[in-house]
C-alpha cells in the first residue's frame, strides 16, 4: 500500500470518529437539556442526527475492505438495493451493523 492510500484510508479513518463523536455529543446534549424527554423521543433524535453520508462513508469502507456482498447483504436486509432507498430513521441501525463488518 502507497504512502498516498495510507493517508487516505488515515483521513477516512479519522473522518468517521469525527462523524461518530458528532453523533454521541448531540446524544449526550440531548439527554442532558431534555431530561424529560421520553426513551422514544431521545431514540427519534438520536437516529435523525445519522446522515445519508454518514453511511455512505461506513459502506464505501467496508467496501473497499473485501465486505462488498455483506454491504449488499445489509441493504437487502433493510429493504432496498442501494443506499438512497433506504429511510433516513434506519440510518443509525444500518450504521451500527456495518461497522461490525469484519469485526467478527
Amino acid at each position: 500500500m502507497s504512502n498516498k492510500d495510507e493517508t487516505k484510508q488515515a483521513v477516512e479513518e479519522i473522518n468517521k470518529a469525527a462523524n461518530n463523536l458528532i453523533v454521541a455529543t448531540k446524544v449526550l446534549v440531548t439527554l442532558c437539556t431534555e431530561s424529560a424527554a421520553s426513551d422514544d423521543e431521545t431514540k427519534m433524535l438520536t437516529k435523525k442526527s445519522v446522515t445519508l453520508e454518514d453511511v455512505r462513508a461506513v459502506l464505501a469502507e467496508k467496501s473497499r475492505e473485501g465486505h462488498t456482498a455483506a454491504v449488499r447483504a445489509l441493504l437487502v436486509k433493510h429493504g432496498a438495493t442501494k443506499l438512497s432507498e433506504i429511510d433516513q430513521s434506519e440510518f443509525s441501525i444500518l450504521l451500527a451493523e456495518a461497522e461490525e463488518l469484519g469485526n467478527g
